[in-house]
């Protein structure tokens, strides 16, 4: 999605926003730490969550300044600053009232224009966040070694470890994250962040607030402690506390489409209506080879971590290739792609990333129309592609004539395996192992 960023003047500093989405209600998101609007619409899941919000609403996001495509060389701001550059980019968007989703860092300077401007504010959504970041914040406990850790590692993604455990397993996403970071902010700007955050506190002003608000939080964050939240929760005037399972810190993670409806619901949209919509859509299912059996080697808790583990490199593989978890299924997966071609190669990369841990899995892949049910499928093709397989090997890919038709001149490579007849389909279908 290509949307427009415009820039708009804050004092004498040039704020980057962008506006996406619907006309109404308008929603400002806060960012945290730093960010780099253009670059944040190349993580798929950060793109999902984005264009979930504009489902509903007018969504205005806007780069710090001193990071991403503001100005930068403009000092450290503190909290009247940013406050000022969330008006400036309400009053250029036109926005007369906005509802204000404060992430991680941009916590503080929502709660604080909240209470500034509450008659252009409908209401405050707070996520991963704090009022306080000493004892808050795990960065803070030992500043002297985030510092050093930022003077080594800023720039190589070995960061990301920091925001979201769950996409730190997968290479490309470090590699991703490594690029974000150096286009959101130097290392010496991130020093200087982490300096001026240490003296945020905002405690004193949780009880003036008078909007409605809705804190959300991870219970297992690893960059801010629940237990933040829940002081928010505590202390602002009818605030409502959700707290989820994980221990990501960046909203779009993992569970993006609870955290979309949970600020969807707070802002009383409209449910959307559950149809069935048939799509074309290349449907994967995976399975762990001989399950049961390891699952009797190993016992239950060693098995219950050797698939957790399974669990987190699938998925690792399904964030990079694009792919939506629609759900597990017993010991493997089913999930779908825009593109058939992604769908193969993750599969492969699972069949990899697996053996590690002394798993073999089979794959079958299939194209076809599938009947999108609220958060589920249906239709013909999703039965195929079980099907597809269950006829795999292990540690084999299994694709159906219409994937590999498909997929001709992505680099792929095919074995015919000839015609099989498939559980409940009249016709024989012809079945190509993909070669690695």
């Amino acid at each position: 999605m290509v949307v427009e960023t415009r820039y708009v003047t804050s004092g004498e500093v040039f704020v980057a926003c962008q506006i996406s989405g619907q006309s109404a209600p308008d929603l400002l998101m806060a960012p945290g730490f730093v960010s780099h609007l253009e670059q944040a619409w190349e993580n798929p899941n950060g793109a999902r969550f984005f264009n979930g919000l504009g489902a509903f609403s007018r969504l205005i996001r806007f780069d710090k300044r001193g990071t991403g495509l503001s100005d930068r060389g403009v000092g450290v701001p503190h909290l009247d600053e940013r406050i000022d550059d969330i008006r400036a980019v309400l009053d250029a968007a036109g926005s007369k009232k906005a509802y204000l989703l404060g992430i991680s860092e941009g916590g503080p300077m929502s709660i604080l224009f909240a209470a500034t401007y509450p008659d252009r504010v409908a209401g405050l959504i707070l996520f991963g966040t704090y009022a306080r970041t000493v004892g808050a914040s795990a960065p803070q406990d030992d500043l002297e070694a985030a510092e050093r850790d930022i003077r080594q590692d800023w720039g190589t993604g070995k960061g990301l470890r920091n925001f979201s455990p769950t996409a730190a397993r997968d290479p490309a996403a470090v590699q991703a994250f490594a690029k974000f970071e150096r286009l959101s902010a130097s290392p010496s700007d991130v020093i200087n962040l982490l300096r001026m955050n240490r003296e945020i506190d905002v405690r004193a002003i949780l009880p003036t607030i008078r909007v409605p608000t809705v804190v959300i939080h991870r219970r297992d964050d690893v960059r801010v402690r629940s237990w933040a939240g829940r002081e928010l929760a505590e202390n602002i005037p009818g605030a409502c506390y959700v707290e989820l399972p994980g221990d990501d810190h960046a909203p779009w993670s993992t569970d993006v489409d609870r955290i979309v409806d949970e600020i969807r619901q707070f802002m009383g949209a409209s449910p959307m209506a559950v149809e069935i919509d048939r799509v074309l859509s290349t449907v994967l299912f995976t399975d762990i080879v001989d399950s049961t059996k390891q699952a009797v080697a190993a016992g239950d808790r060693q098995w219950r971590v050797t698939l957790e583990a399974h669990h987190v490199a699938v998925r690792a593989q399904l964030l990079r290739h694009r792919g939506r978890e629609v759900k597990t299924t017993g010991d493997g997966f089913l999930a779908l792609f825009d593109g058939p071609a992604r769908a193969v190669r993750c599969a492969q990369e699972i069949v990899r990333a697996v053996r590690p841990l002394d798993l073999e899995i089979r794959a079958g892949v299939h194209t076809g129309e599938v009947e999108m049910m609220g958060d589920d499928v249906g239709g013909i093709a999703v039965h195929i592609a079980a099907r597809v397989a269950q006829r795999a090997h292990a540690g084999e890919v299994l694709a159906s004539s219409t994937v590999r038709d498909l997929v001709a001149g992505a680099g792929l490579t095919f074995v015919a395996q000839g015609p099989a007849v498939l559980k409940g389909i009249a016709e024989p279908m012809s079945l190509f192992s993909a070669v690695a």
